[in-house]
């Protein structure tokens, strides 16, 4: 498997409108950050997750034109306003794009943007809208899911195998739990949310990510979903070799 970080930064970006670079140095290209998403590839099959309001900056950037299946983690609007970006997709398919969601996700989805899942008088719908289910098959790849605390809801944290290669995925969660653990135990990557150093009610923080690691024992992982207070470089120095912050077209094939 392969696997691209689209964007690894928070709901606002970084820098935040306003030329906002917080603790973070405008002189690193590493410390951009657009919002949130990885794409997962095989050799046969194509899986973006979320669908950010960076995604056709990140499609361009990338040199990405078609997928094969969208995942949500969940709706929140950092994880989906991009919806519409997928119309190019569309086009390039010639059909409905598979598109997965846990079914209260997915019901908020739908009633949010209907015209992507059920089109319009003149306009066909784009997204073939189907629930996520704990363990599902897309293509050659396996998706395997676990229901992440995050405030008021839970967003998917998910588990990608294929080729006896695995990487995990975990955004967006306030607090680890033992299915959480299970799920991404012993994984050869583990993608993992580390807004920024001090506790945050509804996101992991650096020490609880860090636990979180030593307790799952990844091969090697990567932060993901950082704020302006995250600069690349002081934590690429204080991290171990098998811990490194995410960048905005980071790359890896297993």
């Amino acid at each position: 498997m392969k696997f691209t970080i689209l964007g690894c930064g928070t709901s606002s970006g970084v820098p935040r409108i306003g030329n906002d670079w917080g603790d973070c140095d405008p002189e690193e290209p590493k410390n951009r950050r657009t919002r949130v998403s990885i794409l997962v590839e095989s050799p046969t099959t194509r899986i973006l997750v979320d669908t950010s309001p960076d995604m056709r900056a990140q499609f361009l950037a990338n040199a990405i034109d078609y997928v094969d299946a969208v995942i949500w983690t969940h709706d929140h609007a950092d994880h989906c306003h991009g919806i519409d970006d997928l119309r190019q997709v569309f086009h390039a398919k010639r059909e409905p794009i598979p598109s997965y969601a846990r079914p209260f996700a997915l019901k908020s989805l739908k009633n949010r943007f209907s015209y992507a899942f059920a089109g319009h008088e003149y306009y066909p719908s784009i997204c073939d809208g189907r629930e996520l289910g704990d363990v599902q098959k897309i293509g050659d790849i396996t998706v395997k899911t676990v229901d992440q605390p995050h405030g008021g809801i839970t967003s998917a944290g998910l588990r990608f195998e294929h080729a006896d290669c695995s990487i995990c995925y975990a955004t967006d969660f306030g607090e680890a739990t033992d299915e959480m653990r299970k799920l991404y135990a012993q994984c050869d990557v583990f993608i993992v949310d580390a807004l920024r150093e001090k506790p945050h009610p509804t996101h992991a923080h650096l020490d609880m990510t860090i636990d979180l690691i030593d307790q799952v024992k990844p091969a090697f992982s990567l932060l993901t979903h950082m704020d302006k207070s995250m600069d690349y470089r002081q934590l690429r120095a204080r991290l171990p070799n098998h811990i490194a912050p995410a960048y905005d077209g980071y790359t890896l094939e297993l």
